[in-house]
């Protein structure tokens, strides 16, 4: 649909209130498994597939596979409102 000019104000400030709580919520995540963060970091910011992911953090694909299930699934739990 149609964005107006009031709503399309509205949208980087909501963009940057979700990049904050991501930001607090990997911040949280790196806290309590540190290597969960750095799979998010890898996958996510980093563009790296599992195989890249492994490489960098010295495991398995297997190992970056359930992580990032784990990681995802935790910070969906966080963000939600």
């Amino acid at each position: 649909g149609q964005v107006s000019l009031d709503d399309a104000a509205l949208l980087p400030a909501e963009r940057a209130e979700v990049l904050v709580a991501l930001d607090d919520a990997l911040n949280r995540l790196a806290e309590i498994d540190t290597r969960l963060g750095q799979v998010v970091e890898c996958r996510f910011f980093g563009g790296l597939d599992e195989e890249e992911t492994a490489e960098a953090l010295a495991v398995t694909s297997r190992t970056v596979r359930r992580d990032w299930v784990k990681a995802r699934t935790w910070l969906a739990r966080e963000l939600e409102v």
